[in-house]
């Protein structure tokens, strides 16, 4: 097989690919089993009809369609291995010369247009530096945290009083757009400033006193007429506070591992600093990001176009322009991301263990609230398990190139971020355990 590339701009490229005939025998000989499978012909079994038959009854140029058809994407990943083309979105293929149907032999010839990662240069980090804020932990911060977790142990008292923002209502809730009833709920509790129900709830409540009625105007948060305006009617039924246990010896040894609240704050002072340092290496990863944007290139379009109008049919929404501009914003900055950190991770040579993928596909389990082994079959079945490890891949990179930079607080100390992004020692060792256990499941395979 010989191809060639021709790169009609930064972003897209032509690939034209030379097949022999001689390499297109084995699809030529499968294509004859299939169709020998869905023919019936008198006097021969299913699938023993023999190719010369076949020829009669569907003519050769159908067996070499069929052919060519199976053979193509081989064909085009072999050629793409050959290049040094990066695809990107889906190409357009063209068969520009087929074997003739009546002869032995003949050149396959198909041309591709497809778009392509751009190439540039990235940087050195050497000799950079990002500022972050520095790892503070106030009194504030404490007690907070003390009270969320006096907060989880508390209990609800009615109160002779209006609500306020903290309370908890018991209410009856019905919305009307005209004269028609499009959603009604009783007996919900409420707490008020959380703002996870309907637009203009928190305001209407507080105030409001247990057995007092009042209506606002609001969009449906959801059903079929979500986002249309209604009136709704609340009633308070009864207001309640919540009453948090006392921060004693006893509150400590009922809500942790703690025999004092001396101790317990202790550790609520250690968990808020490990948090912030953990914001201070997102902090400095985001700032590393936002130096590589900094680099300009081409984005391929096509692509963009594709991925918005997936997007925006997805949603029902091709015809709002106000979105889709919204969308296409973000498809941009989505895209260049990858391409930096694609590009990125091939300067870096990274590699990802098959842990570290598992690592990612077990936690990406649980946000989608899936067992992990139910979401990696069906990830595998999706072949979607090739884009779960670009993502490692793409973050992996970013840590790395964390370790050649340096970080600094507000103060100007050096923060020490080997917990977040590990060290050049850890994936060393890591590479080391990989290739034993390589070679230990391949001597398994050979016994």
């Amino acid at each position: 097989m010989k191809s060639t590339v021709e790169n009609l701009d930064p972003t897209k490229a032509k690939l034209t690919v030379e097949v022999e005939f001689d390499e297109l025998q084995p699809a030529i000989e499968h294509a004859y089993g299939h169709i020998a499978q869905d023919i019936s012909v008198p006097g021969f079994r299913k699938g023993k009809v023999p190719p010369r038959i076949i020829d009669q009854r569907v003519g050769k140029a159908a067996v070499l369609e069929h052919a060519i058809n199976e053979a193509l994407p081989g064909f085009y990943r072999d050629a793409i291995a050959q290049s040094d083309l990066r695809p990107l979105g889906q190409p357009s293929v063209e068969v520009t010369k087929a074997p003739l149907g009546d002869n032995e032999g003949g050149t396959l010839e198909f041309v591709v247009e497809l778009e392509v990662r751009p190439e540039f240069e990235l940087p050195s980090f050497e000799g950079l530096s990002l500022e972050v804020s520095n790892a503070e932990v106030s009194d504030e911060d404490v007690a907070g945290r003390l009270d969320a977790l006096r907060a989880r142990f508390g209990t609800l008292v009615g109160v002779d009083r209006p609500a306020a923002e903290g309370d908890f209502v018991v209410l009856d809730l019905s919305a009307k757009i005209g004269d028609e009833e499009v959603d009604n709920v009783s007996g919900v509790s409420y707490e008020v400033g959380s703002g996870n129900m309907l637009e203009g709830l928190d305001e209407a409540l507080t105030g409001l006193s247990a057995g007092e009625t009042t209506t606002f105007v609001a969009p449906l948060a959801g059903g079929e007429r979500a986002g249309e305006e209604a009136n709704v009617t609340v009633t308070a039924t009864s207001v309640k506070e919540r009453e948090l246990p006392e921060a004693d010896d006893d509150f400590a040894q009922m809500a942790s591992e703690f025999d004092t609240i001396e101790e317990l704050k202790a550790d609520l002072v250690e968990q808020a600093k490990s948090i912030s340092v953990s914001n201070q290496a997102v902090a400095a990863r985001d700032l590393l990001l936002e130096e590589l944007n900094k680099i300009e290139f081409a984005l391929p379009q096509g692509v963009i176009e594709a991925e918005v109008h997936r997007h925006l049919e997805g949603e029902g929404r091709l015809e709002d322009d106000e979105h889709r501009a919204e969308v296409t914003e973000d498809t941009n900055k989505a895209l260049k991301n990858q391409i930096l950190l694609d590009t990125l991770a091939e300067k870096l040579e990274v590699k990802v263990g098959q842990q570290e993928l598992l690592d990612y596909m077990i936690n990406a389990s649980r946000q989608y609230g899936m067992d992990p082994q139910q979401f990696i079959s069906a990830l595998d079945q999706q072949g979607q398990i090739p884009a779960m490890v670009g993502e490692v891949a793409r973050s992996k990179s970013l840590a790395i190139a964390l370790r050649k930079v340096e970080v600094k607080d507000a103060d100007g100390n050096v923060v020490d971020l080997t917990e977040f992004i590990g060290s050049d020692e850890d994936d060393a060792a890591q590479e080391a355990l990989n290739a034993a256990m390589a070679q230990a499941s391949e001597a398994v395979e050979e016994n």
